[in-house]
């Protein structure tokens, strides 16, 4: 699972990504990892600097049967250009291009509609920029993990419970 939080807030959400993508968001976000060959995602942002193609920012507009859909918007002549692309791909790629991440009100509304279900105090949403979390030392890392899994375990979320308690024993391995 991929987890995005707002920029300036606490609000986050998660979306279930293949392994590959996750690895490559990974990579991305790790400034110390250099690989002898471009992934895909670089691939494409070498391309893009190539031709001076300008990513201005990522937009997650909406969630259809689980499904989130993103837009590349990219700097055009004379207006944006939007590109359809599958989130998670658009997520490694503004790692790669450092630009932020939007959605709206709806997609938060959505998202946030199944965590209802486990929670009675929530806020009403309006706009908010996502970002993927990244933390600064394995310590720090492990201790939000930590709450995260004790919030997966009070909403009853236990496959996602579950992930995170793999990703707990696997950096505490560390």
């Amino acid at each position: 699972a991929l987890i995005l939080s707002e920029e300036l807030g606490n609000r986050n959400f998660s979306i279930v990504i293949g392994a590959c993508e996750a690895q490559s968001i990974a990579i991305g976000m790790e400034s110390n990892i250099k690989l002898n060959r471009p992934l895909t995602h670089d691939l494409f942002k070498s391309l893009a600097d190539s031709f001076n193609i300008e990513l201005k920012y990522i937009y997650i507009y909406k969630i259809e049967n689980g499904i989130f859909h993103s837009f590349l918007i990219l700097k055009g002549q004379k207006k944006d250009i939007k590109i359809d692309a599958r989130t998670s791909d658009a997520v490694a790629i503004s790692i790669r291009f450092e630009v932020p991440i939007y959605t709206n009100k709806d997609v938060l509304k959505e998202t946030l509609s199944i965590k209802q279900k486990n929670e009675t105090n929530q806020k009403k949403e309006t706009k908010s920029r996502v970002k993927p979390q990244k933390k600064d030392s394995n310590k720090t890392d492990v201790k939000e993990l930590q709450k995260k899994l004790t919030k997966a375990l009070e909403e009853e979320n236990y496959e996602l419970a579950a992930e995170i308690r793999d990703l707990i024993n696997k950096k505490s391995k560390k």
